[in-house]
């Protein structure tokens, strides 16, 4: 199966996706400089796992989150890892910029 069959993450880009409606979504989404590889992990806001993305090829990554407050766990090479406390508000985009 392939992404284009409906069973792959969408792609980590730059651009939120066609057809986002920002009125009705809260996204957080960032870029990760310094390293060739890493993970973004979700936590809500009491430290649980949420969820977790590769960082594409560009750094890039994103989540769609529910009002409040988040945690971005950035997860690199070399044993890096990265907590970045993130308010994620219905109608907007949360930019992060991480370097590891």
């Amino acid at each position: 199966m392939t992404a284009a069959d409906g069973c792959a993450a969408p792609e980590q880009t730059a651009e939120l996706p066609a057809g986002i409606d920002l009125a009705t979504q809260a996204v957080i989404q960032g870029v990760v400089s310094g390293t060739s590889t890493a993970y973004a992990r979700l936590l809500d806001g009491t430290g649980e796992f949420t969820g977790e993305v590769v960082v594409s090829d560009e750094g890039i990554f994103r989540f769609f989150a529910a009002p409040g407050d988040w945690t971005v766990r950035i997860i690199a090479g070399g044993g890096v890892t990265k907590d970045i406390p993130v308010q994620a508000k219905l109608g907007e985009v949360a930019q992060l910029q991480v370097a590891v």
